[in-house]
C-alpha cells in the first residue's frame, strides 16, 4: 500500500471517528440531531418541554423573572404575567395566572394560591413555584389531570413574595437562615442608627459560619469523626474551644456583634388576624400589612373571592402545617375533617413530612398568613415546610447519629464530597484577635441539594395539585320537569359538589365571609309561583324562600354532597337553570317543558 493509500484510509478513519463523536455530544447533550427521533419520555415530566430548565438549581431574582417570562412567551393561551407592585427595593411584585381561558375567565373558576418564600432565605419555596406553574403549562394536553386542572381551576401564584431579601441571601455573605427579614431598615439595636451591625464576612468566601476561638477553659470540642462539627465536652471533660457566635464584628462600637443586620421584621408576623404589636409577637412591624409586599398580595386575594385553596412554601423540616397559629383560636370541627383528609393525601406523597396543628405543636403565631387566609377569608391553607433529615438517608434523623448536626455531616462527608461544609480557618479579628471561622455553608443544611431539588418540587406539586382538585366544583346533576294543577310545572333541580371541600368552609358560615351560592331559573314569560329548597330528595326539611324565588340562595353545598332545590313555575318555556358559586365555580342547563328527567 502506498504512502497516500495510508494517508487516505487514516484520514477517513479520523473523519468516522469524529462524526461518531459528534453524535455522542449530541445525544449527551440532548440536542436534537436533523434525523433525531421523538426522545425516550420518561414518567412524570416531558422530555421535550418548551420552555426547557433545569430543576436541579435555584433562580435568583432576574433569572426567575427571565424564566417565566419564556413561559409567558411559550403558552401565550394559558398564562399571564402581571406585577402586584414594586418591593421596597423597587423589585416587581410578579403574579403568574394560569388556567384554560377557552374555557372561561381566572374569575368565573375556583382559585387556588400558592405562595413562595415570604421568608427570602427559604429559597426552594420559589422554585417549588415556578416548578408547579412550569408543570402546569408543559403538562397540558399531555396529561388528563393536569388538562381538566386547567379546564376547570385558575392558578394563582406569587413565587417570590420577598424578592429584595431572596437576592440578598444569594448574592451577599448570609447564613443558611438569613435574611428572614425584608429589606425595610429598622433601628434593632435603638442606637439611631439603622441594619448598621449585621454579619461580617471574615474570610470573604460569600458564607457566614461561626466563630471559635482556642480556650483550656471552653466547653466544646471538634467531634471526633466529624472535626468541623463542634460539640459540647463531657461534664467530667475540659474543652478546648469557645464558640463566639456567627461571623463578624462591632461594626458600630456599642459593645455587641450583628445585633442590627437586615430588618429585623419577619413578614409572616405582620397580617391582621390576631396581630400583636413586636413586644408580645417578636418579629411584628409597624402595624397589620405595614408592609409593601404583604399589602400587595392581600389587596389581590382580597379583590378575588373566588379563591377557595391556598399553599404557602417555606422551609425547612418536612411539616404540612394547618392552623392556627395561636392557641385563642380552633379549627371549626368540620373544617378540620376537611384539612386531615387533603393532610393524609400529603404524608403519602411526602415521606417523612409530619402532618401538625402550628399552635400546639410548634409555636404560636400572632399575625400569620395562614391564619389570615382561613380566618378571615374562609379559605382551606396549608404551609409546607420544606425538605427533612429523613431524606438524608430515607430513614428517621435519631437511627444511628446523635445529633442532626452529626448527621448533616455525613451527607456532606458521603453524598455532597465537603462541599456542604467550610473547613475551619484561621483569620484575625478586630476585637478577638486570633480566632477561626468555618462550619455549614448558606447553601446547606436548610435547603436542599441540587440532586434532591426536583424532587422536592415535584412531590410537594403532587401534594398542592391534590388540594387544588379538591376545591369545590358545582355542577347541576339533574333536572326532573312535571305538570301540576292547571298550568304549573314543578322543576326540581339537584345541584351536586363532587369534591372534598364545601362551598363554603365552617369559618366561612360562621363570619359571613362570602355571599351564599345561588341557584336559579329563567325562561321566557316565567312567573316563579313558588321556591323550595332542602338537604334530600324527599323534601322533608323544605324552607321556603318567599323574596326573589327564582334566584335561590344557598348556604353552603357540603363535599360530596348535594341540594335539592323546586320550584312550580307558570311558563311556556324552555327553562334555564344554573348555579353560581363564589368559590365554587358555575353551571347551566337548559330543558324544556316536554322534555323528561335529565
Amino acid at each position: 500500500m502506498s504512502h497516500w493509500e495510508i494517508a487516505g484510509d487514516l484520514k477517513r478513519t479520523v473523519a468516522r471517528r469524529a462524526v461518531v463523536v459528534a453524535a455522542l455530544i449530541v445525544a449527551a447533550c440532548g440536542i436534537p440531531s436533523a434525523e433525531a427521533e421523538t426522545p425516550y419520555q420518561p414518567a412524570g415530566a416531558p422530555a421535550d418541554p418548551k420552555v426547557p430548565a433545569r430543576w436541579n438549581r435555584y433562580h435568583d431574582y432576574t433569572e426567575a423573572t427571565e424564566l417565566m417570562r419564556a413561559m409567558v412567551a411559550a403558552h401565550p393561551k394559558r398564562v399571564r404575567l402581571q406585577s402586584l407592585g414594586k418591593s421596597y427595593g423597587g423589585r416587581e411584585m410578579w403574579l403568574m395566572t394560569i388556567t384554560n381561558r377557552a374555557t372561561g375567565d381566572d374569575r368565573s373558576k375556583p382559585a387556588f394560591w400558592i405562595g413562595g418564600a415570604i421568608h427570602a432565605n427559604e429559597i426552594q419555596g420559589t422554585q417549588v413555584t415556578l416548578y408547579t406553574a412550569w408543570y402546569l403549562l408543559e403538562m397540558y394536553g399531555r396529561n388528563e389531570l393536569i388538562t381538566r386542572l386547567l379546564d376547570e381551576r385558575t392558578f394563582y401564584l406569587v413565587p417570590m413574595m420577598s424578592p429584595d431579601s431572596r437576592d440578598a441571601h444569594m448574592h451577599r455573605p448570609n447564613t443558611s437562615s438569613s435574611p428572614r427579614s425584608g429589606q425595610v431598615p429598622v433601628d434593632d439595636d435603638r442606637d439611631g442608627l439603622f441594619d448598621e451591625d449585621g454579619p461580617d464576612d471574615l474570610d470573604g468566601d460569600g458564607h457566614i459560619t461561626r466563630m471559635r476561638v482556642h480556650d483550656p477553659n471552653g466547653r466544646y470540642k471538634p467531634h471526633p469523626k466529624y472535626p468541623d462539627l463542634m460539640i459540647p465536652a463531657e461534664d467530667d471533660e475540659r474543652g478546648q474551644y469557645r464558640l463566639l457566635g456567627s461571623e463578624g464584628f462591632d461594626n458600630d462600637g456599642d459593645g455587641r456583634m450583628n445585633e442590627d443586620g437586615d430588618g429585623y421584621y419577619d413578614p409572616n408576623r405582620d397580617w391582621p388576624w390576631r396581630w400583636q404589636p413586636k413586644h408580645i409577637q417578636r418579629g411584628a412591624h409597624r402595624y397589620p400589612l405595614s408592609l409593601p409586599e404583604n399589602r400587595a398580595v392581600a389587596d389581590f386575594v382580597l379583590d378575588h373571592p373566588n379563591i377557595a385553596g391556598a399553599q404557602q412554601y417555606h422551609n425547612s423540616g418536612g411539616m404540612i402545617l394547618r392552623g392556627p397559629g395561636t392557641k385563642l383560636d380552633r379549627i371549626e370541627p368540620a373544617d378540620k375533617v376537611v384539612y386531615d383528609a387533603v393532610a393524609k393525601n400529603g404524608q403519602l406523597v411526602l415521606p417523612g413530612y409530619r402532618y401538625i396543628n402550628t399552635a400546639n405543636d410548634l409555636y404560636e403565631v400572632y399575625g400569620g398568613e395562614g391564619d389570615w387566609f382561613y380566618m378571615m377569608r374562609g379559605v382551606f391553607r396549608y404551609t409546607n415546610e420544606l425538605f427533612t433529615s429523613w431524606n438524608y438517608f430515607r430513614k428517621p434523623s435519631s437511627e444511628g447519629f446523635s445529633s442532626r448536626g452529626e448527621q448533616q455531616q455525613a451527607f456532606d462527608k458521603y453524598l455532597l464530597f465537603g462541599e456542604g461544609t467550610v473547613p475551619w480557618k484561621k483569620v484575625d479579628h478586630p476585637q478577638y484577635g486570633k480566632i477561626e471561622v468555618g462550619g455549614l455553608k448558606k447553601n446547606w443544611g436548610r435547603q436542599p441539594p441540587s440532586f434532591l431539588l426536583e424532587e422536592e418540587c415535584h412531590r410537594n406539586m403532587a401534594f398542592t395539585l391534590y388540594h387544588a382538585d379538591q376545591m369545590p366544583k358545582v355542577e347541576i346533576q339533574s333536572i326532573k320537569m312535571e305538570p301540576v294543577a292547571g298550568d304549573l310545572t314543578q322543576v326540581t333541580a339537584v345541584v351536586a359538589n363532587p369534591k372534598l371541600i364545601p362551598t363554603h368552609a365552617a369559618v366561612d358560615l360562621k363570619h359571613k365571609i362570602t355571599p351564599p351560592d345561588v341557584v336559579s331559573i329563567d325562561g321566557k314569560n316565567l312567573t316563579v309561583v313558588l321556591g323550595l329548597r332542602s338537604p334530600d330528595a324527599f323534601f322533608r326539611s323544605a324552607p321556603e324562600q318567599k323574596r326573589r324565588p327564582e334566584a335561590m340562595r344557598i348556604e353552603n353545598i357540603s363535599g360530596m354532597g348535594a341540594v335539592h332545590v323546586r320550584w312550580l313555575v307558570r311558563g311556556e318555556g324552555p327553562y334555564t337553570v344554573a348555579v353560581r358559586s363564589v368559590k365554587g365555580g358555575s353551571d347551566r342547563r337548559r330543558v324544556r317543558r316536554d322534555e323528561r328527567e335529565r
